[in-house]
């Protein structure tokens, strides 16, 4: 049977090259999931995926390059959890969105560790990451909370005193984890009920939601 035929698919070059470029990155998850960036030298990254040293900078220019296209891929997991699951009730979503939270940062510690603390030294990109997931998480529990993603700009700065608690407790407990993570979820869940009380106490337009 000749394989070249018209129903056999051929990748293109660029195809070739978008999917060498996504197993890099699939590699750098599994490295950097546990090991800092300085732990690791392109050397060692390079000798875990089984390539020249050359290919790594030659898609992604440098270590610090290709350290950002990990986590940032990384991120976007994150973030498309706490968006999905929309059809699902109210508090429902709370636990799943707080659940993948923390299953993120307990599968990605050394990823998680960087967006939350900013990198080495004050990292521009790493802290437009850690923005975008900040507004994403922010905008989930308001649209679940009142059925809308735009808030007042006073109960966005009570959700967001939240979520620093959250980043705050979660990495506290990476380094304990002698305590259940569904113990932390249930924490977190009670604080971000007390908030939304309080939002409620404040802001006319976000009244409290009903408990379920």
């Amino acid at each position: 049977m000749n394989q070249s035929g018209p129903y056999i698919h051929q990748r293109t070059p660029t195809e070739r090259s978008q999917l060498r470029r996504t197993d890099l990155i699939a590699t750098g998850r599994r490295l950097f999931a546990d090991t800092s960036y300085d732990a690791l030298s392109m050397d060692d990254i390079a000798r875990h995926a089984g390539v020249a040293k050359g290919l790594i900078y030659y898609y992604f220019k440098s270590k610090r390059g290709y350290y950002l296209a990990v986590v940032e891929e990384s991120v976007s997991d994150l973030v498309a959890r706490a968006a999905s699951d929309t059809e699902l009730p109210r508090a429902e979503r709370v636990h799943r969105t707080v659940e993948g939270y923390l299953l993120y940062a307990q599968h990605n510690r050394a990823a998680f560790r960087t967006i939350v603390t900013g990198g080495v030294g004050f990292d521009t990109q790493v802290q437009a990451l850690r923005g975008a997931v900040r507004e994403e998480l922010i905008a989930t529990i308001a649209d679940g909370a009142y059925g809308r993603r735009d808030i007042p700009l006073l109960a966005r700065l009570a959700l967001l005193g939240w979520l620093s608690a959250v980043e705050g407790i979660t990495l506290d407990w990476l380094g304990h984890q002698e305590l259940d993570r569904a113990e932390i979820r249930e924490l977190l869940v009670r604080m971000l009920r007390n908030t939304l009380d309080t939002i409620g106490e404040f802001v006319d337009e976000c009244p409290s939601p009903p408990a379920e």
